[in-house]
């Protein structure tokens, strides 16, 4: 990762040997110019998304393009990572849910691919940026309200009323309700962000730590052994929490019915 190449170099070109910048690995910077980032500017985010989806494509595409009986690696990660989505997606959305498979497995492999890639020394962590995240969980957002509607007209709306409560509070939980839906791509974004960025911050302290203390860096070291193991689950279930969040509000659009 990106805090663990240049934590320790932070620490040793400082004076006070404890100048750590935590929140600098995340500064997003245009890749062929030293100019402003305009919406079209190539960047260093744009450069580890690229990655990610090429890794995709190398992983699903060509590492099981020549399928046998007995699989390679690269087979048996595609095909492991393509039934255990199948099977949420089947679980929890039911047989109408498997048609929209390929998107959520798209989904899936995209986040756990630029999570896994930005734990590569002198990396970029885009699923650490709203920006990035935000756009994820308002295609999401958008996608299945606009099903829900397609798919049951006006009926959609019964999500909101929720008929096994008292008639005098089904008004109340409806309000509640509706905030609650607003509220999904908000939190669907920033805990995937929220996660990756402290995550990656706090790998990126533990590295200036170890380039100013000297002798005594072992100490640190120990520490950022242990939380680069928790960062590489943390890459799995963020992209497995994003997933199978997107597969409960798409039940929500297939079957509106409390």
């Amino acid at each position: 990762m990106h805090g663990i190449g240049t934590g320790a170099a932070d620490a040793a070109h400082s004076g006070s040997g404890l100048n750590i910048h935590p929140m600098d690995q995340f500064i997003v910077q245009p890749l062929f110019s030293d100019g402003p980032v305009g919406m079209f500017t190539i960047t260093n985010a744009t450069l580890w998304m690229a990655l990610s989806v090429v890794c995709v494509v190398l992983l699903l595409v060509i590492g099981s393009r020549g399928r046998s009986v007995i699989p390679s690696r690269a087979q048996s990660v595609a095909e492991l990572s393509y039934s255990f989505i199948y099977k949420m997606v089947e679980d929890i959305t039911g047989k109408d849910g498997i048609r929209y498979f390929p998107y959520i497995m798209t989904l899936f492999m995209f986040i756990l691919m630029a999570n896994s890639l930005a734990l590569l020394p002198m990396s970029f962590a885009p699923t650490a940026h709203i920006a990035v995240t935000a756009v994820l969980a308002l295609i999401v957002f958008l996608g299945v309200t606009i099903l829900g509607f397609v798919l049951n007209g006006p009926k959609f709306l019964e999500l909101f009323w929720v008929r096994s409560a008292p008639l005098a509070l089904r008004p109340i939980l409806a309000l509640i309700e509706l905030i609650s839906y607003f509220v999904r791509p908000v939190s669907h974004s920033i805990r995937l962000a929220g996660n990756i960025m402290a995550g990656h911050a706090v790998l990126k302290v533990f590295a200036g730590f170890a380039g100013a203390l000297g002798l005594f860096a072992f100490l640190p070291i120990f520490a950022i052994t242990a939380i680069y193991a928790l960062e590489v689950l943390v890459a799995f279930i963020q992209a497995y929490v994003f997933t199978i969040l997107t597969c409960v509000y798409l039940k929500d659009a297939l079957h509106p019915h409390h």
